[in-house]
Parts: structure tokens; C-alpha cells; sequence
């Protein structure tokens, strides 16, 4: 769980640097990596609650 925690650490890291890069400097190449980096944050997010469902249990 430690390492999937590590993933959507980076990602939102990811995500953060390239929105801001694309609404400060109208970077479209920044927001396509914005909008990837969400997609693979949802992915994370999913697994996130499947796992911390199972630790619960």
C-alpha cells in the first residue's frame, strides 16, 4: 500500500507542475501531460480504495 501511495504522490506531483505550466504559459503540450497524469490519478485512486477496503476488513 506504502508503494501505491508513492504513485499517486508522484502523479498529483505531475499533474500540479504541468497545470500550472499550461494555464501560466498557455502550454497545450503541459495540459495533454495534465490530463494524462489525472487519468493515471483516477486509475490510482481506484486501486487506492480497493486496497484500504481490504486492509479494513
Amino acid at each position: 500500500m506504502q508503494k501505491l501511495i508513492e504513485q499517486i504522490n508522484e502523479q498529483i506531483a505531475l499533474f500540479t507542475e504541468n497545470a500550472k505550466a499550461q494555464v501560466e504559459k498557455n502550454n497545450k503540450a503541459a495540459g495533454t501531460r495534465a490530463r494524462k497524469a489525472a487519468l493515471e490519478l483516477s486509475k490510482l485512486m481506484k486501486d487506492f480504495r480497493k486496497a484500504s477496503v481490504e486492509a479494513s476488513k
